[in-house]
């Protein structure tokens, strides 16, 4: 079973394509290969299949390492995008490919780095149904009370803006529990940030993950959550493992651009493919 291993901002994933799968990608599977010890060891799962219509390059399906099925990734999206151009699925600048969340046209840049068309991000979403129109709530965790921005982009977004705090947050306690909070019935990612003119530092805790390096889509949550509360629409966000342009628009249209690489590419063994088929 051949893959590829790509990351942007640190944010890694195994890339396969379904063809090459000997067995259906389970969730117990998908924890073994992401295991950092017993297994290839990434922070989830690029899925690609083509599919009949001719104006879609491939389907992309996301997996976390916990074997949960995400919606969208921004960093992960641009790391198969690229993946496909490298690997000959299309010779087109600008395509479409489709995930959970929906078709996303990207616009290849250079051979490391393209601008995604992520769709409009929403203040309202069944990912939090008990919301007002602004999205705006609160909720407790940490023995503290939490004023939040809800914002979906393909999915579902807690953005909370903090001040000189935000590096010395332990996100590892108080992540999980925003995260699973019973005001989302999906879960939710969380970016804690800070917003400074064009610039917008965030950390970000992801479901199904936990803290991560980087996050395309909470780095979008952040820039959305502060473009409504005044920044400019053009924003450099800052993640721990780099930064990332995002373009919102006054229909809140969001652009992302950034970079993303391959690491390593291989086969699996045949005694840890054959140790995978008796994985239920």
């Amino acid at each position: 079973m051949r893959f590829e291993k790509w990351q942007a901002l640190g944010n890694d994933y195994v890339i396969v394509e379904a063809a090459a799968l000997p067995w259906e990608l389970s969730p117990a599977r998908i924890q073994r290969i992401c295991d950092p010890h017993f297994g290839v060891g990434s922070d989830g799962i690029l899925l690609l299949a083509p599919v009949e219509d001719p104006e879609i390059v491939a389907e992309l399906r996301i997996f976390n390492p916990d074997g949960s099925e995400a919606e969208l990734s921004g960093n992960g999206a641009r790391e198969a995008v690229l993946y496909l151009r490298r690997s000959g699925w299309t010779d087109q600048d600008e395509f479409t490919i489709t995930t959970k969340a929906g078709p996303i046209t990207p616009t290849i840049r250079s051979e490391r780095e393209c601008t995604l068309e992520m769709g409009r991000a929403s203040t309202t979403s069944a990912d939090f149904p008990s919301g007002g129109e602004d999205g705006r709530g609160e909720l407790e965790s940490g023995g503290r009370t939490w004023y939040f921005q809800h914002v979906s982009i393909g999915n579902p977004q807690c953005a909370i803006a903090v001040g000189d705090e935000l590096e010395s947050l332990d996100l590892p306690a108080i992540g999980p529990e925003i995260a699973n909070s019973e005001l989302f019935p999906n879960r939710t990612n969380v970016s804690f940030f800070r917003a400074d003119g064009d610039r917008v530092r965030a950390r970000i805790f992801e479901r199904g993950v936990g803290e991560t390096l980087s996050s395309g889509t909470g780095a979008c949550g952040a820039a959305v959550a502060a473009q409504l509360d005044g920044a400019p629409g053009q924003l450099t966000v800052e993640l721990d493992g780099g930064e990332l342009q995002v373009e919102i628009g006054d229909d809140l249209a969001v652009r992302l651009t950034g970079w993303a690489e391959p690491v390593c590419s291989g086969e699996l063994s045949p005694e840890f493919v054959r140790a995978l088929a008796d994985v239920s």
